[in-house]
């Protein structure tokens, strides 16, 4: 029993040691935790707004995109044109005549002309306000308005087609209904001119924000 008790009291004392062992650990564990978050929270925060001219840069280059795809559009609605033109200079061309192209609308010729506007837009990307405004402008004017006519002229029988469909008496061209083919091109033509006047605007934001600090 004493040689029993005496273990028991070695026991005893064995677990009176690893008490202290097991909380002084516990409290460097929480020391160090403690510290390491205070030296997080006193750890300066990085800024994460994107500079100006980082800014300035991408939305110049957005922009320069919208402008060639207007070029391109351009290009393919005057490819469109060029038979009326040709005809109008009394030029023959047989290929083109077997093409039997749809005659052009007047509002055509407003938007092909709306391509001259990509020359100025490129000027005045050189920190222009005033042209970059007067841009803005005439792609609402030369850009947008026609496109919009274009929707409101082709409404009603792209209203009849999803009425009535095949039976439709709707002009086609090459057994597709035209005012698809217009809906089509006008839609994402708008969707250019959109992003274009969007990306204007911020970059007039942020000249307006420049010639403030200066």
């Amino acid at each position: 029993m004493k040689q029993s008790n005496g273990f028991m009291q070695e026991s005893m004392a064995t677990e009176e040691v690893d008490v202290p062992l097991i909380s002084n650990e516990k409290m460097e564990i929480n020391n160090i935790s403690s510290a390491g978050a205070e030296e997080f929270s006193l750890a300066p925060i990085k800024s994460k707004s994107v500079p100006l001219f980082k800014l300035t840069a991408l939305y110049k280059s957005r922009l320069k995109s919208c402008i060639f795809l207007h070029i391109i559009f351009c290009f393919v609605l005057l490819a469109k044109l060029s038979e009326d033109i040709l005809d109008s200079m009394d030029v023959f061309i047989l290929q083109l005549e077997e093409l039997y192209i749809p005659k052009p609308l007047f509002f055509e010729y407003i938007y092909a002309a709306s391509s001259i506007l990509s020359i100025f837009a490129l000027r005045a990307l050189a920190h222009n306000l005033g042209s970059l405004k007067a841009y803005a402008a005439a792609v609402v004017v030369f850009s947008i308005c026609p496109l919009l006519i274009g929707l409101i002229y082709f409404f009603y029988d792209v209203l009849e087609y999803t009425d009535k469909k095949d039976e439709a008496e709707i002009e086609k061209y090459n057994g597709i209904p035209l005012c698809l083919i217009y809906y089509g091109y006008i839609l994402i033509a708008l969707q250019i001119h959109f992003f274009s006047l969007y990306f204007t605007a911020k970059l007039l934001k942020i000249w307006k924000t420049k010639m403030k600090k200066y």
